[in-house]
């Protein structure tokens, strides 16, 4: 079987770093994904809020086609026809002023975060004081990377590497006395996820994010949104902090940008990018040219097809849809996010785990965050009938699921 084999070959070969599903994908076509065994399964995490277009997408292709015979790379010590064209489309729909370009999520936060040092670093020297610290949020997450674990709050993905990076504090999230409490000239840069993904599917309160943005004001501080797994759309808006109306002076993006080549990009104002000076920063395969040209391709189609508002449609159809559900099921505990991020929570890890799987072995891709939480981030492409297909799988397992339904919540359940 080809599936044991690879898994076989991969238990003895690959660094021990992931729980793999026993599961072969081999190809996709819209919103769905297809095994090696010909089995079409219904797509709700897009390769974890990447695959925003979905898979085959004529757009994502024909971008690939044509830049694959032209030119894939020429390092940043010249000049080529996608990044300044990228860039202006980035500052259009961000408000942002300008672009570093890079290859992941946790790459854009590093720069976030060195952007900031050396913006507080450019203060003092010419005679304001800014410190050094951030102040991050618990159950945040961004990226992997040294950096970013350090202002990432579970201990899982920060202990085992210590010491990590120093002057971090962490604050409740969504605690604005504690915010107000923590924060000090010595502060740096807010380091804030609009809505926390790996955190549960959590969206920053309208009084927290104003906070943050008035206490970075009062300094000369800055704000950064983490807007990785909620940026470029996936909430109904281009960034999840244009739902609040407060421009951050940093952001960064990954997941969806290029379709599944791999990118990310840190946006910045025009103050906060005066930190930078040539050789300060930089990246080898950063903005080239085949992640440009499909990043082109995706924005484009976005902005075509209109896709904003099919994503506020879809999303809230299937908010309304997952709410109707937890009335007809005590073991729901809430059901939160925006457009096309949303997450259930259970009121037990176990049962959230059992869902999971029996969503997959129903042909319906899901998965589970914070223990408890069941969570979607779909193709933007996604319509109401996958929505009702859902639902329907979702409303039999949890049926089927009565004792372990009635479960008392697992380990803390309040959110701060």
């Amino acid at each position: 079987m080809k599936l044991a084999s690879i898994q076989a070959a991969e238990s003895k070969l690959l660094l021990n770093t992931y729980e793999r599903n026993p599961y072969l994908f081999v190809s996709g076509k819209g919103v769905f994904l297809q095994d090696d065994n010909g089995t079409q399964f219904l797509d709700l995490l897009s390769g974890i809020g990447v695959s925003a277009l979905g898979y085959g997408h004529p757009a994502i292709e024909q971008a690939i086609a044509h830049q694959s015979t032209r030119l894939l790379h020429t390092s940043n010590l010249f000049f080529h026809e996608g990044t300044a064209n990228l860039a202006l489309r980035l500052t259009e729909i961000s408000g942002m002023d300008r672009v570093f370009l890079c290859n992941s999520g946790t790459e854009a936060w590093e720069a976030a975060l060195k952007l900031a040092r050396a913006y507080a670093t450019k203060a003092r020297e010419s005679g304001k004081h800014i410190g050094t610290k951030f102040l991050a949020m618990g159950h945040s997450f961004h990226g992997r990377t040294m950096g970013s674990v350090a202002t990432t709050h579970k201990d899982k993905y920060r202990l085992p590497f210590a010491p990590v990076m120093g002057d971090v504090e962490f604050v409740r999230f969504n605690d604005v006395a504690d915010l107000r409490a923590k924060f000090s000239e010595d502060v740096c840069g807010i380091c804030i996820e609009p809505v926390q993904g790996e955190g549960g599917i959590h969206p920053v309160s309208p009084q927290f994010f104003a906070a943050a943005r008035e206490l970075c004001d009062s300094t000369g501080a800055l704000l950064l949104a983490d807007e990785i797994q909620s940026g470029l759309g996936r909430t109904g808006k281009w960034f999840a902090y244009q739902h609040y109306g407060i421009q951050p002076d940093v952001t960064t993006l990954a997941k969806p940008i290029a379709g599944g080549i791999p990118m990310g990009a840190m946006l910045c104002t025009e103050r906060a990018a005066s930190a930078f000076t040539p050789g300060m920063h930089g990246t080898t395969f950063g903005g080239g040219p085949l992640a440009c040209a499909v990043a082109i391709a995706v924005i484009d189609t976005m902005q075509r097809e209109n896709m904003l508002a099919h994503i506020e449609e879809v999303g809230g159809f299937f908010k309304a849809k997952l709410n109707a559900l937890k009335e007809q099921h005590d073991c729901i505990a809430e059901i939160r996010g925006m457009g096309l991020m949303l997450g259930v929570e259970l009121t037990s890890a176990e049962l959230a785990k059992q869902v999971a799987a029996q969503m997959m072995e129903r042909h319906i891709i899901i998965n589970r965050t914070s223990e408890t939480v069941l969570r979607f981030l779909p193709p933007y492409i996604l319509e109401n009938k996958h929505v009702e297909m859902t639902i329907d799988a979702l409303n039999e397992i949890l049926k089927a699921n009565t004792e372990l339904a009635g479960a008392t919540p697992a380990g803390e359940k309040a959110h701060g």
